[in-house]
């Protein structure tokens, strides 16, 4: 077998994510959850804290974390205010729209912030993982020593993950889903492409970040058939950083 065809058949060590775990989506996430049919342990959830969790949604979240799901912080309201800076109002327009709460905050106010988000697990008797990751993977205005002094070890953004421990970042290639219009399904197609490739050639774990209604949008078709491509891993397996991320500190 040539070397470019082994490239291209060998299956890709995947990290899973599901984003935007929240009580309006949960219907959405258990759908995605019996599609995908993966076990439990390779699945990360990205749950939103700060949203109107009730008694019926949290023993939901519990069935989840006893099934083996590592859960991670994802913010707290998954809401920014109107966007103040040219920055924030330019990633508004092209990515995030008015979801990177974090743009919205000084560097105290992200720091509460994530406090909060990991105070919110331990008050309903959840272990949350190592593992943050910012709405939009927009982590704002926190520097490197900030982080180190949070509870959790590791931070998540569109260029990959950093280990606030060990102060090391590593590049991790992302592929993405969320595309309701047809230039950004165009845009994210080529985007998921390029980054497929990266981590065939690298070897690196290719980060999969799903949203709860990717279903139902303009890449549907291509979900199933990229996790085709893949070897999800659970928290046994630790290529760079991958089993760490998610368990507890």
């Amino acid at each position: 077998m040539s070397a470019v065809h082994s490239d291209a058949t060998r299956r890709v060590p995947a990290l899973v994510s599901i984003h935007d775990v929240m009580p309006e989506t949960r219907d959405a996430v258990q759908a995605m959850l019996d599609t995908l049919s993966l076990p439990a342990e390779q699945v990360i959830l990205l749950v939103v804290p700060g949203r109107d969790w009730q008694r019926a949604d949290l023993h939901w979240l519990q069935d989840l974390q006893r099934q083996g799901h590592p859960l991670a912080g994802h913010g707290w309201q998954h809401r920014c205010q109107p966007p103040a800076t040219l920055y924030h109002r330019l990633h508004s327009r092209f990515l995030s729209r008015n979801v990177a709460e974090h743009l919205s905050f000084s560097a105290g106010g992200i720091a509460r912030l994530i406090r909060d988000c990991h105070q919110w697990f331990v008050d309903q008797g959840l272990t949350p993982s190592a593992l943050y990751v910012p709405p939009a993977w927009a982590m704002g205005a926190i520097s490197k020593e900030a982080l180190s002094g949070m509870p959790f070890r590791y931070f998540e953004t569109l260029g990959g993950i950093y280990d606030a421990r060990e102060d090391r970042f590593d590049a991790l290639p992302l592929v993405g889903f969320e595309a309701d219009t047809g230039w950004r399904a165009l845009v994210l197609r080529l985007f998921n492409g390029w980054n497929l490739m990266r981590a065939r050639r690298s070897g690196q774990p290719l980060r999969v970040g799903l949203h709860p209604h990717d279903f139902s949008l303009k890449l549907a078709g291509d979900i199933l058939s990229l996790l085709a491509q893949v070897q999800p891993l659970s928290a046994g397996q630790q290529p760079v950083i991958a089993g760490n991320i998610v368990q507890s500190r």
